[in-house]
Order: structure tokens, then C-alpha cells, then sequence
């Protein structure tokens, strides 16, 4: 029924904005930010002629473009920390409820989306980052992407790296406080894992960095979710090191060939392989080579940090039914595969990681996530595979094990660590608007489907792939303890009375909220 939501309610803003919420918000950002720092140049609303190209740009799913999705108020794409200020302040005054977007990922367009009148503080034009190389750390604004982060490091240097996602055009704010997942986890863990600073604003108009914000929130902010605490201005991270080379692979194979047998072999061997080896399973519907039937592709994408005779070697004695073959491996610097798994063409240079615009286009969409504990059977993924099939919809398996189980579930706000044998994305793209309603109920299909083999009790759910299905405190974020400990607990297990505790002391009134933020204690909340 949440989804629904998006779908009839049309907003006041998105027809006409209300005039007074207009001068009034406007009056005051340009009071509480100097000249200099030419806040006008910021401000987007529908009457100008670049706002629809603002809120687009940064639109990542096209089921909240429609004409019915609600509209801000105002975009206010900040360039200085003092624009960001400003809005808190602003917002406070004059009423409005502020969204937070560094990259427009959310899946349920929850950073860019409200409905109730609001504003979208846009960070994504702060975007400086500095390398040291000597100390290995980078500082990164917000507004950052991963694209641009992966290139400013590669410019320095061929041997360091950051553990990060795949997807290039992430925004580091948002992609970093909720987790920060990808293919370095099983050797250095998540982005999260290697912060060692940040800068914040906090409900007040604070600048807050490590020490002034305390440990706390620290932790808070490391997996928590930073739109439930404050905006996020940057990080300081610790770089890693990696081969002047790494070796990437893809093996694809159909059930017809065995891909039932090899997912299962996988699921034996996936978190318990060398550290340096992470091998993601993409299980998609594909034709059979019977006329008009359908099958299952199982194909196997590798990153191992090492050249590929020691791959090699490496899979021969841990993984040899998959067949990895010399001419299966590409050996490359760490930046370049950053572009193979992103998935863009061969010779694709390493400058498309600084656009921060895909290239590609973009689609409807919908994702769900699950961990799971303990191998499937193989009957258990020969009836997941019929699901695949009739529904259409596809898969990511992502191992863990390696570093991922060697930290403490409370070390961060982050709480799946140790005891998980993988973590599972279900996805669905689609093109047509009228069928929206129609795969939204296919994943979740599959998502039922899937109820005997995952984790319970709590069903756990990763923050980054945002799930709306999965519980909600209502449309203005600011509903009862009881709602919010519904998906609180599947997604921050036993942190979540932590993260509703330092929610309380750094933000008593509410003022950063969502559909799925951390409430506060107050109003008889517990």
C-alpha cells in the first residue's frame, strides 16, 4: 500500500507553490547566508527554467517523475556549507520538511520525495576531494561521486583504493552513511569500516567534525543513515592498499549446463575463499535454447586482488567445477575495474568515472534485500529459479565472510556482520509507466518466495537497498516508536535502541525525518 502513495497523491507544491512558503523561505535563506557566498545562485524553483533539470538530473528512478510524484517547493543545490545552514534554519521557520540527496539513489525516492511540502537540499555540487598520499587518506565532500573519488585516487596512485560500491555515480554522502557495499568487503569490509573523520550539520546549524560530535554520533552516522542525524558535508577515509594489478572474471552458465549445481557448490565456498576473492552470482531470467521456454543464467563475477596465476591456482583447489579458464581472467589496475564491473564497454577510458550524469538510461525500478544464513538446497533453488521464471524479475548474491565477520556487529551502526553467507538484491527494470504496478507485485513475489530460506526473526534488510514494503512511520516521518521498530529492527537488529538514543540527544525535536528515519524517545515513543 505505501507504494500506492506515490501514485495518487499529487502535491500542493508540484501545481502551485504556496506564494508565503516561497518569499518567506527565500527572504530568510538570503538573510542567513552572506552575500558572498551567492546563495541566489542556488535556488531552483518551478518558475525557473532549470528546475525540472535540476530535480531530474538527480532522479535516479523514473517512477517518481511522473506528473503525480510530488514536486519541492524549492531545489536548493548548495555550494557552500553555509547554504546548507541556511536551509535547516529556513526550513525551521518557515515550515518545510527538508530532503537530503548527494547522488539521487534512493530506490524509493525517498531523499528527493515527501508528501508533505518540502524542500530538496541538493548536495551533489560539493564535490572536492583531496588525496594523501602519504598519510593514505582521502577527504571527500558529500557531493561527491564514486566515479569521481575512484578517479582522484587513481590519478595519484596505481596502489591504493576504497572499498566502495559499483555503481559509479553514487553519491558519497548517502552511499557511505548507510553502509558503503561492494567488492573489496570481503578484504577491507565496508566504506564505513575505514572512515576515520566526518563533517556534519546538525539540527542547530552546527558544523560538527569526530570530536566536537562526539563518539556517538560517530557511530550513528556510520551505518545509521546520516539523514536521520544531520547533512552530511564530508568524510576523511583511509585508503587501502591493492596490486599494481588486480584479476576480474565473468563466467555466465544456464541450468541446462549445470548452473544449479555450481550455485550451490558457491554457496559452500563463497565466505570461507581467500579474502582477496570476491565472486558476486547474477541469477536472471534468460530464452532457453528450446523454442519459446525460458531458463536461469547463473553468471559468476569475480574480483581477486592478486595477478591470475595465483587465481587461478586459487580456484583450482577452492571453486574447480566453475571452470575458470586463463582467458576468462583480464588483469588490470584497480581503477579500470572499477569500469569493467560497472559494466561499461571494453576500452571505455577511466574518465567516463567522472561523469556523474549515466550516460546510460534510466528506468523504472524497484529493489528488495534479504540475508542469508545457510546454504539453499539444491531443490530450494530449482523452486527459486521457477519463481525467476514466471515472474521475470533477477537476483544478485553478494559472499560474505573474510573481514565482514571479523568485525563486531556493534563496532558500527552497521549490524550484518559474522553469520551471514550472503546478501541478496532482488531487481526489476522496467519502461512502460502502466506496468508499474505490475513488477512492483512481481519482486515482491519473489520476495515471499523466498521467506523459507532467508534470515527471521527479525527478517533482517540492508538500509541502501531502500525498501519502503518493509515498514514506515508515515508520510512526514514523524510517527510512533512502535511503526519505526518495525523496519528498525530488520535493518539495525539490536543497534536500533542505540540509534533511537543518540537520535534523541542530537536532534530532540524531529527535525530530520523520513519515512524510515530514527525516531526520537519523546511524545511516548517507548
Amino acid at each position: 500500500m505505501a507504494h500506492l502513495l506515490w501514485f495518487f497523491f499529487i502535491s500542493v507544491a508540484s501545481a502551485s507553490p504556496s506564494k508565503p512558503n516561497y518569499e518567506d523561505f527565500v527572504q530568510c535563506l538570503e538573510k542567513h547566508c552572506q552575500p558572498s557566498n551567492f546563495i541566489s545562485e542556488a535556488i531552483f524553483t518551478p518558475n525557473n527554467s532549470l528546475f525540472t533539470i535540476a530535480l531530474t538530473n538527480y532522479t535516479r528512478n523514473l517512477r517518481f517523475t511522473t506528473p503525480s510524484t510530488p514536486k519541492p517547493v524549492i531545489i536548493l543545490k548548495a555550494n557552500h556549507e553555509s547554504h546548507v545552514q541556511a536551509a535547516i534554519t529556513c526550513c525551521k521557520e518557515v515550515g518545510l520538511q527538508m530532503r537530503i540527496r548527494s547522488g539521487g539513489h534512493d530506490y524509493d525516492g525517498l531523499s528527493y520525495v515527501s508528501q508533505v511540502p518540502f524542500i530538496i537540499l541538493d548536495t551533489s555540487n560539493m564535490r572536492k576531494i583531496q588525496i594523501n598520499v602519504a598519510e593514505e587518506t582521502a577527504t571527500a565532500q558529500a557531493g561527491a561521486s564514486l566515479g569521481e573519488l575512484y578517479y582522484r585516487i587513481a590519478e595519484k596512485s596505481n596502489v591504493l583504493a576504497f572499498p566502495a560500491g559499483v555503481c559509479p555515480t553514487l553519491g558519497l554522502g548517502g552511499h557511505i552513511s548507510g553502509g558503503g557495499y561492494g567488492n573489496l568487503l570481503r578484504k577491507y569490509g565496508l566504506s564505513i569500516d575505514n572512515v576515520v573523520d566526518a563533517q556534519i550539520v546538525d539540527a542547530n546549524g552546527k558544523i560538527l567534525d569526530r570530536k566536537s560530535m562526539g563518539e556517538d554520533l560517530f557511530w550513528a552516522i556510520r551505518g545509521g543513515g546520516g539523514a536521520s542525524f544531520g547533512v552530511i558535508l564530508s568524510w576523511t577515509l583511509k585508503l587501502v592498499r591493492v596490486p599494481e594489478n588486480v584479476t576480474v572474471f565473468k563466467v555466465p552458465t544456464s541450468v541446462e549446463q549445470g548452473a544449479t549445481d555450481l550455485v550451490y557448490k558457491w554457496e559452500q565456498i563463497a565466505d570461507k575463499i581467500d579474502e582477496d576473492l570476491f565472486i558476486r552470482v547474477m541469477i536472471d531470467p534468460v530464452n532457453s535454447t528450446e523454442p519459446g521456454k525460458k531458463t536461469v543464467n547463473a553468471t559468476f563475477v569475480g574480483m581477486f586482488l592478486g595477478d591470475s596465476g595465483r587465481l587461478l591456482t586459487l580456484m583450482k583447489s577452492s571453486f574447480p567445477e566453475l571452470g575458470l579458464q586463463k582467458n576468462d581472467c583480464k588483469e588490470m589496475k584497480w581503477v579500470n575495474s572499477t569500469i569493467y564491473w560497472v559494466g561499461f564497454p571494453p576500452g571505455t577510458p577511466i574518465e567516463a568515472l567522472l561523469d556523474k550524469i549515466p550516460k546510460w538510461p534510466t528506468s523504472f525500478l524497484t529493489r528488495k534485500s534479504d540475508y542469508v544464513k545457510q546454504p539453499i538446497s539444491k531443490q530450494g533453488l530449482e523452486a527459486i529459479w521457477k519463481v525467476v521464471i514466471e515472474q521475470d524479475v533477477s537476483m544478485q548474491w553478494n559472499p560474505y565472510g573474510g573481514k565482514m565477520g571479523q568485525i563486531p556487529p556493534t563496532e558500527t551502526a552497521f549490524p550484518h556482520r559474522a553469520g551471514n553467507l550472503f546478501l541478496a538484491q532482488y531487481t526489476a527494470n522496467w519502461n512502460d509507466q502502466n506496468l508499474t504496478e505490475t513488477y512492483l507485485k512481481k519482486v515482491r513475489t519473489l520476495f515471499e518466495a523466498m521467506t523459507p530460506y532467508v534470515s527471521k526473526n527479525p527478517r533482517e534488510a540492508f538500509l541502501n537497498y531502500r525498501d519502503i514494503d518493509i515498514g514506515s512511520i508515515g508520510s512526514n516521518g514523524n510517527g510512533t516508536f512502535q511503526e519505526a521498530n518495525v523496519y528498525g529492527t530488520k535493518i539495525f537488529k539490536d543497534n536500533f535502541e542505540r540509534l533511537v538514543r543518540t537520535k534523541t540527544a542530537v536532534d530532540p525535536d524531529n527535525f530530520f525525518r523520513y519515512e524510515q528515519s530514527i525516531p526520537t524517545k519523546t511524545k511516548g515513543r517507548l
